[in-house]
């Protein structure tokens, strides 16, 4: 058994990061209002109302606090020391950032954004933020040449960044999905660490733990009807840390011997059959509805051949709505499908007797998506279609008088806008138009 860092320490960073977004976002919401960072709606949005667009900024200052205070611990200090990883996560997080609050000011083209996300990508793989070797099944571990390592760290943050933004189309939607993937991946990263297939000065466990940290801080002000929106800032923000964390993660995971049964001379590694082949598999579990979410808008936009960062109203989230499901109870569903994901990772580790109903499982899950929400069987120009309404009508009003648990154009009309009116701002989290 690996002596590692005490896991009181990563709670302490975990509350830290909670309460220090959560306070943030507060100040936030007042600034947004007084410089105009604010989203309007309009018919491709949910929201009815102006709404601020800083969470990102509250988020990305929360990180920094929660990091601080980490390098402080000195039972963290092995983690900081001798290595350029740490100092690497917070320039690449930066760039990240500054591209999505462009992009929430400016309304970024699509090459300028994946520009932004490869310079990303670069500092990541400059600083070491990055993967070396992947462990295939029936391959064994096989090393990652200098050649290709750049290629796919600019390619996988792009894939998760662009991800995360496609699901912020709902109120608390990707918060919530990115709290449950990052402290699934922790649980993970750090059972890893016990056993001896992670060194105990990876970084990648912390680097899950502050995500989820910022996450559950950020969600009380974000669920719906929520107070203020993330923004590309934001949602740039949690998926380039969601892509450092699998990185160093599932791209560290060494052969060492694990625990065996004393006196075999044989290894017993719990949960090894599918998911200790952690590149493969785990961060496709995950973060299984965002990915899931990405493929199908590219399947879509590719049939119709419309460009990939033409937005629309067909994603995962808007279906749900179509289907008759308000706007919390759509979140929920997905949030549920994150948990039962996230499942399929953590319960092999613990109890290795499930490893044999994995596969169907998620057979049985694929199915399902599919049948739900693939174009072609539901017919997507007659919202009536098969008895169900178009999208489910308010369930109440708020004090405000805007309409709660609808969406926009249903219902009550919107409230309106208040006296401070932005130029150009907008924020992905109604809707991912910034989509690459």
């Amino acid at each position: 058994m690996s002596t590692g860092v005490p896991l009181n320490w990563y709670v302490v960073v975990l509350v830290v990061a909670a309460v220090s977004s959560w306070v943030l976002t507060f100040p936030a919401r007042r600034i947004a209002v007084q410089i105009g960072y604010v989203d309007q709606p309009d018919d491709r949005k949910v929201h009815q109302r102006v709404t601020p667009a800083a969470g990102g900024v509250a988020m990305f200052v929360a990180m920094l606090v929660a990091w601080a205070v980490a390098a402080s611990i000195p039972a963290l200090g092995s983690l900081f020391r001798g290595t350029s990883e740490p100092l690497g996560l917070i320039l690449g997080a930066a760039a990240i950032f500054v591209v999505g609050l462009i992009d929430d000011f400016r309304d970024m083209s699509a090459p300028a954004k994946v520009a932004g996300q490869v310079l990303a990508a670069t500092i990541l793989y400059f600083l070491g933020v990055t993967w070396f070797q992947f462990k295939v099944p029936l391959a064994g571990l096989v090393q990652l040449s200098p050649e290709w390592t750049p290629l796919l760290t600019a390619l996988w943050v792009i894939a998760i960044t662009n991800a995360v933004n496609l699901i912020d189309g709902l109120d608390g939607l990707a918060a919530g999905v990115v709290a449950i993937a990052s402290g699934a991946l922790a649980v993970y990263g750090l059972h890893l660490q016990s056993g001896g297939y992670l060194t105990s000065d990876n970084i990648g466990p912390l680097i899950a733990v502050v995500t989820c940290g910022i996450c559950l801080g950020f969600l009380p002000h974000n669920f719906h009807p929520a107070k203020i929106f993330m923004g590309d800032a934001g949602a740039l923000l949690l998926g380039l840390m969601m892509a450092a964390s699998t990185m160093l993660i599932g791209g560290r995971v060494s052969g060492l011997p694990g625990p065996g049964v004393a006196g075999s001379g044989v290894a017993v590694q719990t949960g090894q059959t599918y998911f200790f082949f952690a590149p493969l598999f785990i961060p496709f579990f995950i973060l299984g509805v965002p990915i899931v979410d990405m493929a199908f808008a590219f399947v879509r936009r590719t049939a119709s051949r419309t460009a990939f960062s033409a937005p629309d109203k067909n994603h995962l989230h808007h279906r749900l709505l179509r289907l008759g499901h308000g706007h919390r109870r759509s979140v929920l569903i997905l949030w549920a499908w994150t948990v039962l994901l996230s499942g399929f990772i953590l319960f092999p580790l613990y109890i290795s007797s499930v490893n044999a109903v994995i596969p169907f499982g998620a057979l049985a899950l694929g199915v399902v998506l599919y049948t739900l929400f693939h174009p072609s069987l539901r017919r997507q120009n007659d919202p009536g279609a098969e008895g169900e309404p178009p999208v489910e009508a308010p369930e109440s009003v708020d004090p405000a008088g805007a309409a709660v648990g609808g969406v926009a154009g249903q219902g009550l009309p919107p409230e309106p806008d208040p006296p401070v009116q932005p130029t150009g701002v907008r924020a992905t989290t109604a809707a991912p138009s910034g989509e690459v």
